[in-house]
Order: structure tokens, then sequence, then C-alpha cells
């Protein structure tokens, strides 16, 4: 996908390392700012087809984490609590008070130790395709899960992109954050994510089943549930116009005045 004429690529220097993101140069409202969270392993190219959507309509930033993309690659790996504080400082550092968020996958994980760590940085979020279940929480009954997603994920596209950023990112920091994606226990954030959360399954999806999309919105103070038919896990990549249908008039609440905004989610 050429998103060239929409996006810019940048880097800003985050604790003295250069962190890299693309920003958003189509003309739009700036209020709420969206921010976009990628995945285990992965970068901004996975997002970018649901990225171009959106800016029709958003200002939209997508960060690289540190050790991904082509962000800098810390000697060590990061935990989750560590890259959602590399978040909130890479927002620090372009000038982005606040925002509101969609995280993939592991990239929700991140994103909801954001919420609590730094509640402020965060007006409302989406979290598509939330992660780990906890009934299948060890390493090989979520590999079990992840290839069956594969036979349901059917875009040509998707295969190379995977694969440059598994190869950027490399075999072992891979695994590792994959592990502390494991060992995050992200179910015990949840009562404590205050913010106006939006919860997207894709139908197909075997790595988020439906009782546990639906006990993270129960968990949430401020959730609700949304499934799409017929999509598998990235919905950000194999369904990005299904997932700007039902994100979009979300993220426009924050538009709205704040009593309006109330009387939507009650």
């Amino acid at each position: 996908m050429d998103w060239s004429e929409t996006f810019a690529s940048c880097f800003v220097d985050v604790r003295g390392q250069p962190i890299h993101y693309v920003a958003s140069t189509v003309p739009a409202d700036p209020h709420p700012t969206l921010v976009l969270v990628h995945g285990v392993g992965l970068s901004h190219r996975y997002l970018m087809p649901y990225a171009v959507r959106l800016a029709k309509y958003f200002r939209v930033f997508v960060p690289d984490q540190p050790g991904f993309g082509l962000s800098y690659k810390p000697q060590r790996t990061l935990t989750l609590p560590e890259l959602a504080d590399w978040i909130a400082d890479w927002m620090e550092a372009i000038g982005l008070e606040q925002a509101a968020l969609m995280g993939n996958s592991v990239g929700c994980q991140v994103l909801v130790n954001l919420a609590v760590r730094h509640p402020h940085r965060v007006l409302r979020a989406v979290l598509q395709g939330p992660t780990i279940d906890p009934a299948a929480g060890t390493f090989w009954q979520q590999w079990r899960r992840w290839y069956r997603n594969r036979t349901e994920e059917r875009s040509t596209d998707k295969g190379p992109i995977v694969e440059r950023d598994y190869w950027e990112c490399g075999p072992g920091r891979l695994i590792r954050t994959f592990r502390y994606a494991l060992e995050d226990h992200t179910e015990e954030l949840y009562p404590q994510m205050k913010c106006p959360t939006l919860v997207v399954r894709g139908a197909l999806d075997p790595i988020v089943p439906q009782e546990w999309a639906e006990e993270v919105t129960r968990r949430l103070p401020n959730g609700r549930l949304i499934v799409l038919p017929g999509v598998p896990h990235t919905a950000n990549l194999e369904a990005p116009l299904e997932l700007l249908r039902v994100t979009k008039p979300f993220f426009e609440e924050e538009r709205q005045p704040a009593e309006m905004s109330v009387g939507r989610l009650s």
C-alpha cells in the first residue's frame, strides 16, 4: 500500500534514542488525535491499511515501539509496562498531551498499561482483539491459537509485511516480548481503566474467543463490545473498512459535549 501522499515518516529523540513514527499529513479535525499501537513483533506497517482510512477524518500517528520497526533496538527486551512508558514519553516528545488510542492484539495490553500508568494521556481506547485469554495462558496453548488464526486470515499482503517486521525485531526479541505478554496479567488491570473503551472482536478470531471478549468488556468500568462478522484477529489489516465503520463513531463521540457523551455511554 502506498501511503506516502497521506503520511510522513518521522523520527524523534526519546530519552536520547531515535523513535520512528508516521504522521498523517491530510488536514483533519485535530480533536481527538489518534495513536495506533502495534502488536508483538510488528510495526506501523501492518496498521497502515486502517490508518490511511482514519486519516480522512482524524489526525493519526503510528509509532514503532522500541525494538520494533524502524525505532532503535535496545539490548534488553522491554516489558509491556516499559513499552507503555515509552509511548507516554514519545507523546511528550512530539507535543501530544492526550490522544484516543487503538491497539491490536498485544498492542491492546500495551495500551491498557498506558491507560493505567498514564491515565491523563488516554482520552478513550479501542481494544481490537485484546490478548491474552487466561483460559489459554501457556506458550503452547497460545501458539496453537495463533496457528489456527493464520488459516482464517486472507490478506495476500500480510505475509511480506509480517515477515519483514519479524526479521527487523529478531526472533529473540519476538519470543521474549510474547512471553512478557503471557506474564502481564492484563486482566487484572481492566478494572482500573477508567476511560471509555470499545472492545472489537473478529467473529473468526481463535486467539480471542467470544467468552474472553465478553469478560474483558465486563471488567472494564466503561466498556462496550462489538463483534465483526467474518473477520479474523487482525482487523486493521484484514478488514480495515469494517474496523473503521465501528470505530469512527466511537472516536467522534470525543468531539461531543461531555453531557452528550455520558448519555451515549449510559
